[in-house]
């Protein structure tokens, strides 16, 4: 009775161990709109953008874009926005009387832009823009870095710290 108790505390104990050694694997998989840069697809190309085992991973119907994170030479984050109301029915409305589309165009919605440049394994330099929902980007870019990838902006994280140390000096 108190070997099968040692047993099952013992395999309790393994399966914790290997479900955190899986969990600290764990990806995060985000909408993304590929505007320009990756070979072999189309401008504006929606897919999902996720980082796995030091691959940034673009996720597209035509298949997958590959840049590994070491072979990226800079990441920058930013925000923009763009016209709630686009397409066709965006340019359509600026035709709308008294100015009336104007206003339409007024209406914005926030995002992030995440771009990359990297080198291809012919040692070609090559650059990719990403459009992510608000917020995204710079998790992205903190997972890129943590596997190998460069920057030449500091993370938000990175850039508070030196102002909290030069406070205490």
């Amino acid at each position: 009775m108190i070997a099968s108790v040692k047993a099952v505390l013992i395999a309790v104990t393994l399966f914790f161990c290997f479900a955190a050694t899986y969990g600290q694997q764990a990806r995060t998989v985000t909408e993304a709109v590929q505007l320009i840069g990756l070979p072999g697809l189309k401008e504006n190309s929606k897919g999902r953008l996720t980082v796995i085992n030091g691959t940034l991973r673009f996720i597209h119907p035509q298949g997958n874009a590959d840049v590994t994170a070491s072979s990226i030479q800079d990441v920058v984050t930013g925000t923009d926005s763009q016209r709630v109301i686009g397409g066709t029915l965006g340019t359509l409305t600026l035709l709308a009387p008294f100015g009336s589309g104007r206003v339409l165009s007024l209406f914005r919605t926030k995002l992030d832009t995440l771009t990359i440049r990297y080198r291809d394994a012919d040692g070609g330099l090559h650059g990719v823009i990403f459009t992510v929902p608000l917020g995204k980007a710079e998790l992205i870019k903190q997972e890129l870095i943590a596997q190998g990838a460069h920057t030449s902006i500091p993370t938000q994280a990175d850039s508070k710290t030196p102002a909290a140390d030069s406070k205490e000096k």
